[in-house]
């Protein structure tokens, strides 16, 4: 009721229906971990497309496979990556400096990308705005004219440009360092800013200012390292958990559904960090998708090595060939490549168009710029390796390369796992998650009957929203799920310890995976009349 009635009349009160919404959470969110040319190290960075990637990374490059596999998850399909750049140290110098004229700058990043990194600087009143000096000197009267200057950063490899104009080094909302570490993805200042001892000169008619050969700017004076070839110990190495770094760089992220670790320097991700990785998927809710050895060239290769292949977990898949092209840095070079950004970006289109419960497997998974398999694989190989939990890619024809099996690292039919198959597992965890995140209004409500019939309520509409959408066997919602909090399920114990308990469940999809198809001949009519 309204707080006070104090004069005859109609009163208007909102009341709260009890209606809150669950969003299903993204599913083909896919995170990539290892070295790339450039770009943020052990900090995640969502992109959304393969120039989003070259932008911020550098794009492809000899150093990794990342960024290959990065390339394929678009071409496939995908719409949204997590990069998670690692860098090993070396006994080189790892990030390229500048010395502009007395101002000290460092680039943004290691790598040696940035040793193509030039800076200019220009001081002195024809190039500073007197108006903004004006105001600078009216709001701040430390500031004068002379402590303005302007700064250019140019990479003369990518023709990216950097211009920060009216600056100092001056404690100011202006000062360098501050600006720099904010907006600058090129560099950053080397210590406390001072004001350059000098203005680059004036270009003459026709002289580029980038030129080499003149002195109009001012080039790297310490050549930054590309660092040492990747190991086990920059994923998860000691120490890395807890500073979030390494793979747990992803802890920074809000949500991944994929994750893939594409074969680092050694040519293989090492199996102790395939287990790690599936155990840390297990704890996001996500999946790892992991890609076959370098050493498979044969089917009887991968039916002996699966078992050691680092994992069994409910929450992996493997894929097996290679795919086989020419390398886009050496167009004359045929290689092989790692599957897992192809399949990630397979994931991603059959969720778009079909749903995350459909097997992303089949005739409509096709696969782009797959050329050809490393191993051409048969019926009768295809059925040596599914048994084992093994998803194959194979040619079709009219349909090309696609793939052709939806087993998570349970899908051995020796294990007999209720997480056998691939859309079942992503199903659950996608369930998990949005329920996960969708609840969250329920702690500290009054724990009765009445906030256990929103539960039902809200959980109700949200999954009855999926069966319509087909996620769920079943001809009736009845079939298909059922949602449980009650007297039953949360005791009056569990209400003395502030627990409520909320039972869902839901009758999985299960891929066809085996079409029998029976013929038989009709006899031909005997008999007289």
């Amino acid at each position: 009721m309204p707080a006070q009635l104090t004069y005859p009349g109609v009163y208007i009160e909102e009341v709260p229906s009890g209606v809150r919404t669950i969003s299903g959470v993204a599913t083909s969110i896919t995170a990539f971990v290892g070295r790339t040319a450039r770009g943020p190290v052990n900090e995640p960075v969502m992109l959304t497309s393969f120039g989003d990637f070259e932008r911020r990374f550098g794009g492809l490059t000899r150093l990794s496979a990342l960024g290959f596999a990065v390339r394929d998850f678009f071409q496939n399909g995908g719409s949204q990556a997590i990069v998670v750049r690692l860098y090993r140290v070396s006994a080189d110098p790892d990030t390229a400096h500048l010395d502009a004229n007395g101002l000290q700058l460092n680039a943004a990043n290691p790598g040696s990308w940035a040793n193509a990194l030039r800076a200019r600087v220009e001081t002195g009143a024809d190039v500073v705005s007197p108006d903004l000096a004006a105001q600078w000197a009216a709001e701040f009267p430390g500031i004068a004219t002379t402590d303005l200057f302007n700064l250019l950063v140019r990479d003369t490899k990518t023709g990216a440009q950097e211009e920060y104009r009216n600056v100092t080094a001056v404690d100011s909302p202006r000062r360098i360092d501050t600006l720099l570490e904010n907006q600058s993805r090129l560099v950053v200042a080397d210590g406390t800013p001072t004001f350059p001892t000098s203005s680059h000169a004036a270009p003459g008619p026709g002289e580029d200012i980038w030129d080499p050969a003149l002195t109009l700017s001012s080039p790297v004076d310490q050549d930054g390292s590309d660092g040492q070839d990747l190991e086990e110990a920059s994923f998860t190495g000691p120490g890395l958990e807890s500073a979030k770094e390494g793979l747990f760089a992803l802890e920074n992220a809000d949500i991944f559904n994929l994750l893939c670790i594409p074969p680092y320097d050694n040519g293989d991700v090492d199996d102790t960090l395939v287990g790690d990785a599936a155990a840390y998927c297990e704890r996001r809710r996500a999946m790892l998708i992991v890609d076959p050895r370098s050493d498979w060239d044969a089917v009887e290769d991968a039916v002996a090595s699966v078992p050691t292949v680092g994992t069994s977990s409910r929450n992996a898949a493997l894929f097996f060939p290679h795919i086989r092209r020419p390398n886009a840095l050496f167009p004359d070079q045929i290689e092989n490549f790692a599957p897992s950004g192809a399949v990630a970006g397979i994931f991603a289109r059959t969720d778009a168009n079909r749903g995350v419960w459909k097997a992303p497997a089949g005739q409509d998974a096709t696969i782009v710029g797959a050329p050809q398999l490393s191993v051409p694989l048969t019926d009768g190989e295809i059925g040596q390796l599914n048994p084992l939990g093994v998803n194959c890619l194979r040619a079709l024809p009219a349909a090309g390369r696609v793939v052709w099996g939806s087993r998570t690292l349970q899908g051995n039919d020796r294990l007999a796992s209720e997480w056998k198959y691939i859309p079942v597992r992503r199903t659950a965890l996608f369930l998990e998650e949005s329920l996960y995140r969708g609840t969250h209004w329920v702690v500290f409500e009054p724990n009765a009957e009445p906030l256990w019939a929103q539960i039902r309520l809200n959980i109700g509409a949200f999954m009855n929203n999926l069966f319509r959408q087909g996620a769920f066997a079943g001809t009736t919602p009845r079939e298909a799920f059922f949602v449980k909090c009650d007297g039953e399920t949360t005791t009056q114990d569990d209400v003395n310890l502030g627990i409520v308990n909320i039972h869902v469940g839901f009758a999985p999809l299960k891929p066809a995976e085996f079409v029998v198809i029976r013929i038989q001949q009709m006899a031909g009519e005997t008999g007289g009349a």
